[in-house]
């Protein structure tokens, strides 16, 4: 089991209903967020396209964030999942520092929080809180490992890319252009 994320940058239209989802669904205290809309502009005008990407924790399958952790309070969950124990972390923002996604931010508790992919609610047989609130669907969750997932189903159909993929991290965020 390998839980991938898709986002459509075509049909994203920047509410940051997702954002808003996360926050609530996850307490994150205000000021702080585990999920972002990123506008990124290409080309010259008059002929500029504009990309709307909503963003957080990659997932990586060969995260930093875990190799450099010195009381092992990030980890790598079933499913491949990146968590953090908020118990054994000791906040020292090492995790932060080599995350090449800036997706981590220290929590005014003294711990390192971030995106969980809402494992609490995809155990329960729901979708993440933002994939459920999206009024656009330009979010895709499931297993890779299962070809009929909403993930892997559409990324065999869409052309997507990675973020910074000579980071060699592997992300299993995906964003289909």
């Amino acid at each position: 089991m390998r839980y991938a994320m898709a986002i459509d940058t075509k049909k994203c239209v920047g509410c940051s209903d997702c954002v808003v989802a996360c926050q609530t669904e996850n307490n994150v205290p205000i000021g702080f967020c585990r999920d972002w809309v990123v506008e990124v502009m290409d080309g010259t005008y008059p002929q500029l396209e504009i990309e709307l990407r909503s963003e957080r924790c990659n997932q990586c399958e060969n995260p930093p964030c875990v190799r450099c952790c010195p009381t092992g309070a990030s980890h790598v969950a079933e499913g491949g999942i990146v968590l953090v124990k908020p118990n054994k972390c000791i906040g020292c923002g090492a995790c932060i520092a080599s995350c090449p996604y800036d997706a981590r931010y220290p929590h005014p508790k003294g711990y390192v929080d971030k995106c969980t992919f809402c494992i609490h609610r995809v155990k329960e047989g729901m979708k993440p809180a933002c994939v459920a609130v999206c009024p656009t669907k330009c979010m895709y969750f499931g297993d890779l490992d299962d070809p009929n997932s909403d993930v892997s189903v559409v990324l065999k159909k869409r052309k997507y890319k990675t973020l910074i993929p000579e980071a060699g991290t592997k992300p299993h965020l995906y964003f289909l252009i």
